[in-house]
């Protein structure tokens, strides 16, 4: 199925966004709703939520040049543009007469084979589909995408017997290649998959902290990431998503849910909700939720609510023994502990995961859609079935029990096995027929953990390892806390070059963790610093230059595949690559000024490279030593792959993937491509401008100090990195080779690494996450 054009009509906020992430994989949009009363702009609805989109952060768009695919208008004058569309996506206001009517409208001047969708998660589709041609039924299903739609995987799809098989495979091949989706099919239940479970996790778990007497740090200290669950856990992600919403969404589900559902006796808003709505406390949209910032002549302070008292108080970070016990026991020491935090772990789990295992195979076939559907829609590290499998399921049974709470089926068939396991390295899944299944990767889908599952590494240590990924590639996978560069990935990086010279084509970097790389262990260069072991931290410095720099002229192609952040050394192992395969969510950039330093392992070098090299740069070398100084000097940030082009992070060539699944493969496919008869690049070398150059970024660093913006260290960071790029005393007409921009490097550093200012800096971005903000 080819779709070049899509439709979206209805403009709100779920609307806007599904039509700016159409954009972000380069299709057009026509984006429609209603005439406005009174209104002299006709198309201003549609056409403000494009500025919206403009303005909104984080940014729908992947590129602001993407609004240029939206066509705006109305659905009284515009209807005639569906013709042009191949995909038309309902997202209008939930009343089945209004989309009802809608669809009828839409039959009318749609053309032949073009598929219909709804966005609804709580309308049924035999519902919105009575009256309605059969023509339009072959054509129709639902697409329930969550928000925002640029940022989250999960795509739920649900289809009727009716629908054409086409159809669905069609949108579901478009929706995971072209906008990154993880494409989960549903049965027509009451809100699929991911909201049935998502939000009577949500309810259960806020009316058991209230009867149990906990905080709300407390609850979300405990039901975030002992679970695998975002920090924000249940309180923190209602007010996200804004507290007048659960009134809403209990009243559809008590609407459409059958009789006895479990659901229906936890539907009851508590009094405390109410009351917060009635006042506006509607969560971060409104005056503040269960939490709120609290702005008084002695700053911001964060509170939270008394789920008792209704009161606010300072936020206080939640202290429980059973939290304790988590950190060194994980989900089973949580669930085992006495105190009120296991307590509330064990009666969430008990009747969340209890109601998820009783719900197959009315949401969907196998555990795996269940729990693929919570991994993407609710930012879930385990699936539910993953949790349990964590637990044991033999002791959730037993769990069960205890709580008086029903063993469903699948439990009772699953006995004392693992409803997940590894055979002969695969992957398997228990179906409802207690039979195990292979889980099987759509075509053009690679994993590294797969990979693992069935293999050894080539090498390995504390913090990286090496995996043949066939076809004569090897990847290079990094595993240190936050896949930080330290001394043992550089390490394995020059093993890696001996060992695929022996044999290999080609090399892969890349990982699976949230983030490609957040840049150098700061924490091993501090504690150099403070002992004043400067011969060793040089030494440190020049040793990643030299491995970087026998990566960019290994006899065989190096390719970059990252996802998530990659800075600092990070994004500096992808310049010395030969080519990026960019999953389209990575934020990439070289932030080392936030800590008082400059980029040291080859990345001011490469930067300077590229930019000289740009055939679009204006003449004379001065320009191009701005552009470096504006984003080195402000740490930018590229947040997207897309954006990363514009900077020069990454080449104008370089590829971009929608799907992080696809990554891998897509990475493996372009080295094989360029290995056959691939010859490392030729040496560049440049020139630069030298004092001229140092006094006007002189000038300008000292401008932005005048107005406030620098502090005095910034200024001394600033003008360090001013020297590195200007050449220091160089003359125009003399030429630069990559030592000597790397010796330009090293002696910046050294400089900086040496101020007490600087020190500070990397202490506090350690002990907060955040740069020192003077």
């Amino acid at each position: 199925m080819d779709i070049n054009k899509v439709a979206v009509i209805g403009a709100g906020v779920m609307g806007a966004g599904i039509a700016a992430h159409i954009t972000n994989a380069g299709i057009s949009v026509v984006l429609l709703d209603i005439v406005p009363k009174g209104a002299d702009n006709r198309n201003a609805i549609a056409e403000g939520a494009v500025q919206q989109l403009l303005k909104a952060q984080p940014a729908p768009f992947m590129h602001k040049r993407n609004a240029r695919l939206v066509t705006t208008g109305n659905t009284e004058d515009h209807l005639e543009l569906l013709a042009e569309c191949d995909w038309i996506i309902e997202a209008v206001i939930e009343r089945l007469d209004i989309k009802q009517e809608l669809y009828r409208k839409i039959d009318a001047v749609r053309k032949p084979g073009s598929v219909v969708s709804s966005n609804t998660s709580t309308i049924p589709l035999r519902d919105l589909l009575a009256g309605q041609s059969e023509r339009f039924a072959a054509d129709f299903l639902i697409t329930h995408f969550f928000n925002p739609p640029r940022y989250m995987r999960l795509l739920e799809i649900t289809s009727g017997e009716q629908t054409r098989a086409d159809v669905v495979s069609g949108i579901r091949d478009f929706c995971d290649r072209a906008l990154g989706k993880g494409v989960v099919e549903c049965k027509d239940t009451p809100g699929f998959i991911a909201n049935r479970i998502g939000i009577f996790w949500i309810q259960v778990a806020i009316l058991e902290a209230m009867a149990l007497g906990l905080t709300v740090e407390e609850a979300d200290a405990v039901m975030g990431r002992p679970l695998g669950i975002p920090k924000t856990g249940v309180f923190g992600l209602s007010d996200l998503v804004g507290i007048d919403l659960m009134p809403h969404l209990m009243e559809s589900m008590r609407r459409t849910l059958s009789a006895g559902d479990p659901f229906l006796d936890k539907s009851t808003i508590p009094d405390l909700v109410s009351g917060m709505i009635a006042d506006g406390y509607t969560g971060r949209k409104g005056k503040g939720g269960f939490y709120r910032i609290n702005r008084s002549a002695d700053g911001k302070v964060k509170e939270s609510i008394d789920l008792a008292s209704g009161e606010y108080h300072p936020s206080r970070k939640a202290r429980l023994e059973s939290l304790e016990a988590s950190r060194e026991g994980g989900l089973k020491a949580l669930v085992a502990h006495p105190d009120k935090g296991g307590q509330y772990a064990r009666r969430v789990l008990a009747q969340v995961l209890g109601y998820a295992a009783s719900l197959i195979p009315e949401i969907a076939d196998d555990i795996l859609a269940v729990d693929t559907a919570m991994k993407l829609g609710y930012a879930w590290k385990y699936g539910p079935f993953e949790l349990i499998d964590r637990l044991g399921a033999p002791a959730f049974s037993k769990l069960l029990e205890s709580e008086g709470l029903p063993v469903p089926p699948l439990l009772q068939l699953a006995a004392d096995q693992s409803l997940y396991r590894t055979r002969d390295g695969r992957l398997e899944y228990l179906d409802t027929g207690g039979v195990y299944q292979e889980v099987r990767r759509p075509d053009g889908v690679l994993l590294l953990s797969d990979i693992k599952r069935r293999s050894e590494p080539l090498a390995k240590n504390g913090s990286a390892a090496l995996w043949d990924i066939g076809d004569g590639v090897v990847c290079l996978e990094y595993t240190s806390k936050m896949n930080a560069m330290d001394p043992e990935i550089l390490a394995l990086m020059r093993e890696a070059v001996a060992i695929v010279s022996k044999g290999y084509k080609a090399l892969v970097l890349h990982n699976e963790g949230d983030n490609y790389s957040v840049g150098a262990n700061l924490g091993l260069l501090l504690f150099a610093a403070n002992l004043g072991t400067w011969d060793q931290i040089e030494e440190m410095v020049e040793g990643g230059q030299e491995t970087y720099k026998a990566l960019k002229y290994a006899p065989f192609p190096v390719v970059g595949a990252p996802s998530g952040m990659a800075l600092g050394g990070g994004c500096e192992s992808l310049l010395h690559c030969d080519a990026v395969q960019a999953h389209a969510e990575t934020y990439v950039g070289l932030v080392e000024v936030g800590v008082g330093l400059v980029p040291a392992w080859g990345g001011s070098k490469e930067m300077l490279q590229r930019w000289m090299t740009n055939k679009r740069r204006p003449g004379g070398p001065m320009p191009a030593v701005i552009k470096c100084f504006e984003a080195i000097s402000t740490a930018s940030v590229a947040k997207s792959a897309a954006e990363a082009k514009d900077y020069l992070f990454l080449r104008p060539d370089d590829g971009i993937t929608m799907n992080r699944d696809r990554l891998l493969a897509d990475a493996k496919t372009r080295a094989l491509a360029m290995a056959e008869g691939y010859q490392p690049p030729e040496p560049i070398e440049i020139r630069l401008p030298g004092p001229t150059a140092k006094a006007a970024m002189e000038m300008a660093v000292k401008g932005v100090h005048l107005a406030g913006r620098a502090t005095v260290h910034d200024v001394v960071v600033s003008m360090a990195l001013a020297e590195l790029l200007s050449g220091g005393d160089t003359d125009i007409t003399e030429t630069l080779g990559e030592d000597d921009l790397l010796r330009l490097e090293r002696e910046a550093f050294m400089t900086l690494i040496r101020h007490p200012d600087t020190l500070d800096r990397m202490e506090h971005m350690l002990e907060t996450g955040k740069p020192l903000r003077n």
